[in-house]
Order: C-alpha cells, then structure tokens, then sequence
C-alpha cells in the first residue's frame, strides 16, 4: 500500500515537460536548484513535486514561474554523470495542486495537495474509446511511433490510467500537455485526448498525402528516366542512336549565330537537358531553340547586280509599265553602287490586276535572291506581326520571322501584299508593328516576342502593294517611296494576252503542242466587248474560259482544226456584257461627264442634274460621301454666286428644286475631285444649254469658282481614252502630271488646263453661259463654240 506523502516536498521544475499520473519518465536534471531538489529527494522518501515552468527561457524559476498544478513523483533510479549532472527515472504517483512555494536552501519547496481526477469509467467510456481509436490511427501515421507503444496503452488498465497513458504518449506543445494535466474530471480529460488527437491526424494525413504525391511523382520521373535510357541503349544496339539534344548542339555550334543568340540557345539547351523529356515545359523549350536554329543568320544569297540583266528579265515578264520599270532599275543600279538595301521601301500602287505582285517576283529572279510573299489582307493582330510569347499555348514567332525562316536567306525579297488592307481593334494595330520592320533606322534589331532575340532585317529587301493609298496610315505612308501603276491602255492589254496570257492557258489546258488560230479581230472584240477593266485580271478568266471550250472541242473532234473567229466569241464565251463600239456621248443639259479615281482604277462618272419647279430643295443620290456632298454644295453656291451673269432666274433657290444623283447608286463615291463636273451639271441644267458629250473634267472647285488641282490624274486620263472621251478639264496645278502620262493617252486626248469655272464652263458647254465682258475671246476648235483657257494638244 502506497504511503501518503509528506505535506512539503522539494520542487523539481522542468522546461518544456509535463510529467503524466502512473507514467514513469527518465528526466536529465542539471541546474542548482534542480539538483538541491534531487538530493532533498534522496535523503527523506525519495518523493518530490514535478511542475512545469511557466516559460522555458527562465533558468532560475521562483515560486510565481511554475504551474499551479503539477505531480507527486518517486525518483526509481538516478546516476551521476561525469559534468556533475543527473539522470534519474521518475514514477509520477498522483496528480496535486503545489501551494505555498517557497525557497528551500539551493531550491524550492511546496505544499502538495493531491487532485484526484471526479468521475468514473462509467461516464467517460464513450471519449475514451473514441481516443483509443483515433490513437490507434495517429501510431500507424507517425513514422516515430513504434507499434509496441499502441499495445502497452491498450494493455493499459482501463480509465484514469489509459487516459494519461494515451496524454504522455501523444506530440503535443507545452500549453496543450498542460491542459490536459489540469482536466477535472474522468470525462473532461478523455474528450481533451480525443480532441487533441484528432487535430494531429488531419496534420498528418496532409503530411502522409504530400509526401506520397512526392514519392510518386519521383517514381514516375525515375520510371520515365529508366525506360529513356532502355530506349537509348536500344537504339544503340539497333544502330539506329538519334540524339536530337546532341544534334541541336551541333547545329548551335555550327549555324554562325550571333554571339547574344549563340549564349540564349545555349542556356536554353542547358535547360532543356534537366527537364524531362515528357514535360511540357521541355516542349515549349525544344520548339524555341528549333525556331533560332531554323532562322538563317549568315546565310545569304549571292547578288546578281547587272542592270542590264534585271532589264531584261522585267521586260520579258511584264509587258508596259515603263516608268516603274525604270524606278527598279534606279534601286537596283543603287544597291549595287551602295552593296546594301538603301531608301525608302518601295510601295507599289495600283488597281488589281495591273501586275504588282508579278513585279516583285520578277524583281527577286533579277537581283538573284529568294522570293517570299506575306499576304496582310484582313491581318487585325499585332501578334501575327510580332509574334506571340512562348508562355501562350501553340505560340508562334510572328509572319516577318516566318518568312524569313521560309527564305532561308537574309537577304530576300519579301513582298508584304495588300498592306492597306491591314486591320486593327483590341488586339493591336498591325501596322505600327510593320514601323520597325520598315524603318532602317529600326529594323537592324527586329525584336519578335516570341523569340526575343535581336534579329538583323536590314539586308532584306522590302516591297510593298496596296490598291489605294488611302488605307495606309500616314506613319506608314512616310517610311515608303509610292510608285503608282496605272491602268493598262489597250494596246497593252492586247499584247499582254498574245504574248504572256494565252500561251499560258494554252499550256494550263493542254493546248500547248495543238495548233491553235486566233483571227485578229477577236483581239479587239475580247478587251472591248468582254472586258472594261484596269488590269488584266478579268482578260485572263475570259482566255481561260476560251481554253476550256477550244480542249472541250478538241476532245469531241480530235482531228478538227482548233480556229477561233469573230462570230465564234458569242457561242464560245456567252453575250457580250459591254458594247463593241464605242458611241459617242451625246451632249445634253444637265449632264457632266467626271473623273474619278478608285481601288479598282479610273472610272469615268456620269453626273446627272435634274432642275424641276419646287421650293429650293435640293436632294443628292447616289452613295454620296461627306466629302462630294460638300462639294455639291459648294457647286450650288458658286451657281446662286453667279446666277445673273450665267443666265440662271435668279429666284431659282425659292422656285426650282434640284436633284443630283450619280448613276450606279449601289457603288460609295466620295472625294472632292468631281467638284467642277458637279458644277458644270448645275449650271447646264438651269441655263438649259446642253454639256458636251465628248469632254470630261476633273478638279476641285472653291465657293468662288476657283479650280484647285487633284489626284490620280494619269489613271483618270487612261479611263477617259478606254471610254472614247476625247477632250479631257484639267486644273491647272496639275499640268506638271501630263508630262508623266502614256504616249497613246497624249495622243487620243486632248487637255485643257482651266483656272476657274469660267474656264470650266467655256469649254464644258456647247455655248456659253454668258458674254465675256473682260479679256479677249477664247479661240474658236474645229468649229465647235468658243472655249476659253489653255489648250495643250499632244
């Protein structure tokens, strides 16, 4: 039978250590007070108080240091250790309260009043039971925790026992153990174990998963790197060894990089070496070092600089078209002298179908260099310039590295076709992506985002083609020289056909060895009849229609002769859609003869003015833009302006309405350039005198009848010959134009300079409007009406 112990024991306090009721526990006992404590211990019954500190960082604790609760223990056994120290195994007997510390000698004593735990197993057998089972589970997650320790605290009798043999045994900090100790009752403590111990399961369930994630993922990257290498030593014994990583090295080493990309590839095999073969990061590493050694860095093409030859290699591919002609040959002759691409970009204008794609390949087969044409005909993403970054999934370098990578030279011809077509919304502007790339100031260091590297464009030789100048921004406009293609006159179509399309047709349709006869007249009949176009793109689909009857007919009658004749056209490719003849243009009031230059080339525009009674309105139709409404108006005011001296009522704004309307009303038509027609037609309709038929006009007309200079005069002259006009307006600030304008339109046309609408209407009208009261009379033409201004004959 246990003696009750004495009413003062020695006080042992201990850092960081709760000792348990019915738990025996070695303590390793060092400080002076700890140690006057022991030998107190010793020399009565061997019993003393264990109490834990209040906080550990206190080396000489008093009474206010130690818990108010703590455990009578009897010390089993104890050893004195070489430093002076003790090691002794305790019993703790019984849970007590500690009163009235005070200081002993060297240590501390206190009252020990013993605190048996209230209730039975009765009460507390459900959280008892709840804490073996989850005690159970922690013992087989904790990889410290021997099994033999879950069969001593189940071997352990039943409650106050098993419940502080399960507390003793359980991770826990200082403040939980202490709690614990402290619990009043039976049920208070086995809920307090439960509780703890199911806070430290789900800490370490969490530990156990991510510690399996780990050690799975480390052996699936062991069983990948283990079935490589097998894969390897296969390939070995196969003969069959491809190490890409090995031949990437060797194409790094052997391309001529530049010293910044030569590092960057570099780096990025380094990398891609200790990544795993499958991973996705490894992907997108081995494309981008694919793309830099893919791009050519000193590879280039040897330059044929002879002007000659690059002469005679366009005029065999293009047939006309003598003033671009000759600019080609100005760059090349300069690139020659200079031995790089020097100047503005060449931008090459025009309507479809006048060669402009043809020419750039024509010139890359002169100079000798490899040909890339970059369609940006509806491009909206600045990243199809630019490229993407390699974060992005599928990410690409953008079509300025495409091309070149498609070259494999750096000093191509890229044709970038159809840039006023470019787009721009959310994503970006594409076309001030295309600034650097044009730019020579710029492009020496081209910086795509999919590669970011600095990459040398400046041997490249740029060429550019837009049907109107007017989508260009003008940032872009600046970095080029614009060298305009006008329409193709007549004769050159004609021997456009004979000469390039229909040998071509021939060949594509396997006429090219059968003899084939084409009367004379067909020719004519073919641009006149079934084409009115700028180019010749429509002339082509027509010869291949041909083509396709004259081999259908050749494999229904294979010995019958091939011929095509005039009366043939209408069975072979259907009913003319234009007349043959060209009918002159009768003179009538209120109507005006303009010109106009659009995407698709010059158009001659028919403005018809229609002068009714009414209250001054005034109605314009036709797809009119802002800018041709403004000059309509402008057209009424110089009218109202000059009403007395032009014969017009002078009331006609309150009596007479007016209805302006511009045929082929499905079509937009904007631009100041039809200011004059608009006023001639005007004044024609109110004066009742008829305009003449066989003249048109062009030019920008002010409030006060000035006429201002305009645009696109050679492609307006060129539509005004391919219509029958003979007399063509112009103003007179363009008389520096006509010198520029084809010998066949000089000779078919002729040009009046006009200053003012006086000018205008003196040579629009059959009469004039009125008597010139100032100046001399204006000289009589082929017995037509008086017509002032200058006459320029060619």
């Amino acid at each position: 039978m246990r003696r009750p112990a004495p009413a003062r024991l020695p006080v042992l306090p201990l850092r960081d250590v709760v000792v348990f009721p019915h738990v025996s526990m070695p303590l390793l006992v060092g400080r002076a007070g700890s140690l006057a404590a022991v030998e107190a211990a010793l020399g009565d019954d061997q019993r003393l108080v264990v109490v834990a500190q209040r906080a550990a960082d206190v080396s000489d604790p008093g009474p206010d240091d130690l818990h108010a609760v703590g455990t009578i223990a009897r010390i089993l056994q104890q050893q004195t250790l070489p430093n002076g120290a003790r090691k002794i195994l305790v019993e703790a007997e019984e849970r007590c309260a500690v009163t009235r510390v005070e200081v002993a000698g060297s240590g501390l004593a206190a009252r020990a009043v013993p605190l048996p735990l209230a209730g039975d197993l009765a009460t507390s057998e459900v959280p008892l039971r709840r804490a073996l089972g989850l005690f159970e589970e922690y013992v087989g997650l904790h990889r410290r925790m021997p099994g033999e320790v879950l069969a001593m605290v189940q071997a352990t009798p039943a409650g106050e026992r098993q419940a502080y043999a399960l507390a003793a045994h359980v991770a826990l900090r200082l403040d939980a153990r202490q709690r614990l100790l402290e619990a009043p009752t039976l049920d208070a403590l086995c809920t307090l174990v439960a509780d703890l111990l199911g806070g430290e399961l789900d800490l370490l369930r969490l530990e156990r998963k991510l510690e399996d994630d780990v050690r799975g993922a480390l052996v699936q990257n062991q069983r990948e790197f283990w079935l490589q290498e097998q894969l390897k030593a296969i390939h070995r014994e196969l003969g069959t060894d491809d190490d890409d990583l090995a031949e990437l090295e060797r194409q790094a080493a052997s391309r001529g990089l530049p010293t910044a990309a030569r590092e960057r590839v570099e780096r990025e095999l380094k990398r891609l070496k200790r990544l795993s073969p499958m991973s996705p990061e490894a992907a997108v590493s081995r494309s981008w070092i694919e793309w830099a050694l893919a791009l050519p860095w000193s590879e280039r093409s040897e330059d044929v600089l002879d002007v000659a030859h690059a002469k005679a290699v366009l005029d065999a591919d293009h047939f006309g078209l003598e003033d671009v002609k000759e600019r080609i040959v100005d760059h090349i002759a300069v690139l020659k002298a200079v031995g790089r691409v020097a100047g503005p970009v060449l931008c090459l204008v025009g309507p479809p179908g006048v060669g402009k794609t043809s020419l750039g390949r024509s010139i890359a087969t002169a100079l000798g260099r490899k040909f890339v044409r970059m369609s940006l005909g509806g491009v909206r993403d600045e990243a199809e310039i630019r490229g993407h970054r390699r974060t992005y999934i599928g990410a690409l370098p953008g079509r300025i590295l495409q091309a070149m990578r498609k070259a494999g030279t750096v000093n191509p011809v890229v044709l970038l076709d159809e840039v006023d077509k470019l787009g721009a919304d959310w994503r970006g502007d594409p076309s001030a992506a295309l600034l650097e790339v044009l730019d020579p100031e710029q492009h020496t260091a081209f910086n795509d985002h999919y590669l970011e590297l600095d990459y040398d464009l400046s041997q490249v030789l740029f060429l550019t083609t837009a049907n109107s100048l007017a989508g260009i921004p003008e940032p872009l406009r600046d970095r080029m020289e614009i060298v305009r293609l006008a329409g193709y006159l007549d004769t050159e179509k004609l021997e456009i056909a004979r000469r390039f399309l229909w040998p071509r047709q021939l060949a594509a349709h396997g006429l090219g060895e059968a003899r084939v006869m084409v009367a004379d007249a067909v020719w004519p009949a073919l641009l006149r009849r079934y084409t009115r176009e700028a180019g010749v793109r429509e002339l082509d689909r027509r010869l291949a229609k041909l083509a396709r009857k004259l081999a259908r007919r050749r494999a229904e009658t294979p010995r019958k002769a091939l011929t095509v004749r005039l009366a043939d056209l209408r069975g072979l490719l259907g009913p003319a859609p234009f007349d043959d003849e060209r009918t002159p243009r009768a003179d009538r009031a209120g109507v005006a003869n303009g010109l106009a230059y659009t995407s698709v080339g010059g158009e001659v525009l028919e403005i018809e003015v229609m002068a009714v009674a009414g209250r001054g309105r005034v109605q314009l139709t036709g797809t009119l833009g802002d800018v041709m409404k403004e000059s309509a108006s402008a057209a009424i005011s110089y009218a109202r302006s000059r009403a007395e001296a032009l014969g017009i009522a002078p009331d006609f704004p309150r009596t007479t309405d007016l209805h302006v309307h511009i045929p082929d009303g499905a079509t937009p038509k904007d631009g100041p350039s039809a200011g004059i027609a608009l006023a001639t037609a005007i004044v024609s309709a109110l004066t009742g005198i008829p305009a003449r038929g066989d003249t048109a006009m062009t030019g920008e007309v002010t409030l006060r009848g000035r006429v201002l200079p305009i645009g696109g005069l050679k492609e307006k002259s060129v539509a005004a010959l391919r219509e029958g006009v003979r007399h063509v307006l112009v103003p007179k600030g363009n008389v520096r134009d006509l010198e520029e304008l084809p010998g066949d339109v000089k000779a078919g046309v002729t040009f009046h300079v006009v200053e003012s609408m006086d000018d205008v209407l003196a040579h629009a009208l059959v009469k004039p409007p009125m008597v010139p009261t100032d100046g001399p009379a204006a000289p009589r033409r082929s017995g037509r009406s008086e017509r002032r201004g200058a006459t320029v004959t060619h």
